[in-house]
């Protein structure tokens, strides 16, 4: 059975491009009958966050992307996460030791600086180990001597050199790293007895039987060492297929996407809100900017990745059915975050109005409105439309629920003439004769009326916009009328009228 993980570290809110890389893996597994595992990183307890693995589940839950099994989720393979595995890490971290494919090394951080200020480009392999304090230059009592004082020590791989290492990428094709450029990787520490990040995923990959590790380009460059651990650990029968997948770049400019990008240009760069538990300070996401989930999973999957024609909206299981890594781009793909407003807006318009209007209630009480549901689904069909985000909406439509206060200088001195107080009072008049309000038949009775007084039309429909809106923007105008009701149309009108002139 095809198996997959995403292995994300609690050390602070989720990037989006982590996100994508979980979508990938999800595609692929259910495109083939797998599962996905979530596992989380937490063994470098000093970059720990509090708060941001049940932030990475809850943004997971958001996007309706589930998992088979993994943290929140159990399974047989727990525990999940590799702070709680310590006993499992350590009888690998022997057998490395006891077959000498592993060494202890002493050297402390001091010792380490010095060799890099004697040594240009100062790499701890087989070039400079023997110069080193650890198990292959000290005796095997000097080692235990140094152990049982307290001593702190790391365990080294001990990678030969000139050889060179072949990484099969179905992605990227058959990358070659020599052995010789690539340094002693650390696999343990004695400190806390926490392995690093290298051994961690090899061993939980093998034990969790993952058959394909998909991850982003940044990690290329730890393959050929998780290669060398496989075959050092005797499981290279077992070891699984890789796929590197292309960075999210920077809307503009070269490099990869950052917080700073959206925070410049202002897009969200993390699935949900996230404050931080040390400074307070809050970067938005894409629930709280008004993204639907969905829009976020379709926009995401086509940055990278394409399903080989001209599909734009797809459905999560239209994208399972039709996802192939051989689709994957090896460059890099910009982030163009006008593009995810494009598929918000659209999945907007596909959302029942019934639910778009649940999400908007939020917007109108944070804006001091409280307003009927059936009311606001009413208002939403009509104009969500015109929305990119649901806050949108709220800009949109602000006047449907709140009488203008102020009306705009501009709009004013074209729209507003010097017989429009004269005439509004007297459209007040006809107004008052009208028993039914319903869209069609007002527009029908004010149209014949302005026809009747010899008035001209649209001098009469762009004073009457002003009064209602405090601007020239909106709807046709009836449709407002309608909505709002003929008793908050003349008190509004009459407002103006005071106002204005």
């Amino acid at each position: 059975m095809v198996r997959v993980r995403f292995a994300p570290s609690p050390t602070g809110p989720l990037h989006i491009g982590g996100v994508r890389t979980a979508l990938y893996n999800y595609l692929f597994a259910k495109q083939h009958g797998g599962q996905m595992i979530l596992r989380i990183e937490d063994t470098d307890a000093q970059r720990f966050v509090h708060g941001a693995e049940e932030y990475i589940i809850e943004s997971f839950r958001w996007l309706e992307i589930p998992f088979d099994e993994g943290v929140g989720y159990g399974g047989e393979h727990a525990p999940y996460r590799q702070s709680e595995r310590k006993d499992i890490y350590k009888i690998h971290v022997d057998r490395l030791l006891d077959t000498g494919l592993a060494y202890i090394a002493f050297d402390t951080p001091e010792e380490l600086e010095a060799k890099r200020n004697a040594i240009p480009n100062f790499q701890y392999d087989a070039s400079t180990r023997m110069q080193m304090r650890n198990s292959l230059t000290l005796s095997a009592l000097e080692v235990q001597t140094l152990k049982d004082a307290g001593n702190r020590y790391v365990v080294r791989l001990k990678i030969e050199p000139n050889e060179d290492v072949v990484v099969n990428d179905l992605i990227r094709g058959e990358v070659v790293i020599n052995s010789s450029i690539l340094d002693d990787k650390v696999l343990y520490k004695s400190a806390d007895q926490l392995p690093t990040y290298h051994l961690a995923n090899v061993v939980d990959d093998y034990l969790m039987k993952v058959t394909h590790v998909i991850r982003g380009e940044e990690w290329l460059s730890s393959a050929p060492l998780h290669v060398l651990l496989y075959r050092s650990l005797g499981w290279t029968a077992s070891m699984p297929a890789f796929a590197h997948l292309p960075l999210l770049l920077k809307p503009e400019g070269g490099g990869k996407l950052s917080k700073r990008d959206g925070d410049r240009l202002g897009f969200p760069v993390f699935p949900l809100e996230w404050r931080d538990p040390k400074s307070g300070e809050v970067s938005t996401g894409y629930r709280e900017s008004g993204y639907l989930p969905e829009a976020v999973i379709n926009f995401l999957a086509l940055l990278g990745w394409n399903p080989g024609d001209n599909r734009e909206m797809m459905s999560m299981q239209e994208l399972i059915d039709c996802f192939d890594l051989n689709h994957c781009s090896k460059s890099g793909a910009k982030f163009d975050f006008e593009k995810g407003k494009w598929f918000n807006h659209q999945y907007i318009q596909k959302r029942d109005n019934g639910e778009i209007a649940a999400m908007f209630l939020p917007v109108l009480e944070s804006h001091g409105v409280k307003a009927e549901l059936a009311y606001v689904e009413k208002i939403v069909g009509m104009m969500k439309e015109r929305a990119n985000l649901i806050p949108d909406l709220w800009k949109q439509t602000h006047y449907f629920f709140v009488a203008p206060t102020e009306y705009d200088e501009k709009t004013r001195a074209k729209r507003w003439k010097e017989d429009s107080a004269k005439q509004l009072t007297e459209l007040i008049e006809a107004l008052r004769d009208r028993e039914t309000f319903d869209l069609e038949g007002t527009e029908q009775y004010v149209k014949a009326w302005i026809e009747q007084k010899g008035y001209h039309l649209g001098n009469i429909m762009n004073a009457v916009r002003l009064a209602l809106v405090g601007e020239g923007i909106g709807p046709q105008i009836f449709h407002i009328t309608e909505a709002i009701g003929k008793e908050e149309t003349i008190r509004r009108i009459r407002k103006a009228i005071e106002v204005l002139n």
